[in-house]
């Protein structure tokens, strides 16, 4: 499953992680991706929503 975000687009990205000794070696920075239950044009749908996309209110869940 594609790791991308329903709302934003916000996908991986490539990075590098730095040690102590300045070694880098190479590592993807996945978005924090939330299954969430919502409404688009009355109907309840499930989708791969990203943490900020959440906390700044695009998307509202459905009360269960």
């Amino acid at each position: 499953m594609a790791a991308r975000c329903a709302v934003c687009g916000k996908g991986p990205q490539t990075g590098f992680t730095v040690s102590h000794s300045h070694i880098r070696n190479k590592r993807t920075f996945r978005p924090n991706l939330q299954p969430v239950r919502t409404t688009i044009d009355g109907q309840n749908v499930r989708l791969r929503v990203c943490v900020k996309c959440l906390k700044a209110g695009k998307v509202q869940r459905v009360a269960a």
